[in-house]
């Protein structure tokens, strides 16, 4: 009798460790995990973004410093100033909603005091990452504080002017340092600044922490390229996908849908249907 319990209380096990993986996408399984940058819903507050992303079935938000908290908070923002309470019941809703908050960007600043503070709200809210563009001349306390505070640091390619419009400026501050360090690579806007970002996906291999991932329009005369549903855009997300795959690529693709600000919701879950399908398609 003890025999068939053994059995039975293994196969239990089994069944048990088993079951999480059962239930994964096979980009889950890839290690790819669809985020929200906060900023898609920066038009509602912080507590309707979160009700958005859990609406859409997304597990984690990228949240955008000054994201207005609503609720209780009223008008009061998101940033490295938030008391040890609201932190705390932030992060319980989030959990509420089966969310996990894991990064906070796009952080800018040349002031030291204020990018310990952001290092500091971040361990104390367990992200796991800062989306910044750290001035060039602070690499060397950037890199401390990464170090210091286990967050790793993902910079951002906001157009030029901006520091590191193109991949070679991060990688030539970055190359003999920590790993911590890497890009959150905003694909749609080094298609904007005239680079192929299939080619500077490839350059950043091994450095890519995250990405504000999307497609965009065709380029047409001065208009600005605006976002659209993935799939049908310029940008061939089925290629980039390939790219982290041949880099085996682990970490956020954070969504930044930048258009149709009332009511996005239904084009991102179209956009999440097309991963999907794509991810299927090139994934084991």
């Amino acid at each position: 009798m003890k025999k068939y319990l053994s059995i039975l209380a293994l196969l239990l096990v089994s069944v048990v460790c088993c079951a999480p993986a059962q239930g994964m996408t096979k980009a889950e399984k890839q290690g790819w995990k669809l985020a929200i940058q906060s900023y898609t819903f920066h038009q509602f507050s912080l507590l309707e973004a979160l009700d958005k992303t859990h609406e859409l079935g997304v597990k984690y938000i990228e949240v955008y410093p000054g994201h207005r908290l609503g609720g209780k908070w009223g008008d009061k923002v998101f940033d490295f100033n938030l008391d040890q309470a609201t932190q705390k019941q932030i992060l319980q809703i989030a959990a509420s909603k089966g969310i996990k908050i894991v990064g906070s960007g796009v952080f800018v600043s040349d002031n030291k005091d204020e990018w310990q503070k952001m290092f500091s709200l971040a361990k104390s809210m367990k992200m796991e990452y800062i989306t910044c563009e750290p001035p060039l001349e602070m690499w060397d306390y950037i890199e401390q504080l990464s170090t210091k505070y286990g967050i790793k640091v993902a910079v951002h390619n906001h157009p030029k002017p901006s520091t590191y419009w193109e991949p070679q400026i991060l990688l030539k501050a970055i190359s003999k340092r920590s790993k911590m360090l890497g890009s959150c690579a905003d694909v749609g806007h080094w298609n904007r600044n005239g680079l192929n970002q299939i080619d500077c996906m490839k350059m950043t291999k091994g450095r890519i922490i995250s990405l504000h991932f999307k497609d965009i329009a065709a380029k047409n005369g001065d208009a600005y390229q605006d976002d659209v549903i993935w799939g049908t855009g310029v940008l061939n997300v089925k290629e980039m996908l390939q790219v982290l795959k041949a880099q085996n690529f682990k970490g956020y693709l954070a969504i930044e849908y930048e258009y149709n600000w009332d009511n996005s919701v239904p084009d991102i879950k179209k956009c999440i249907s097309y991963f999907n399908k794509v991810s299927n398609e090139i994934l084991p």
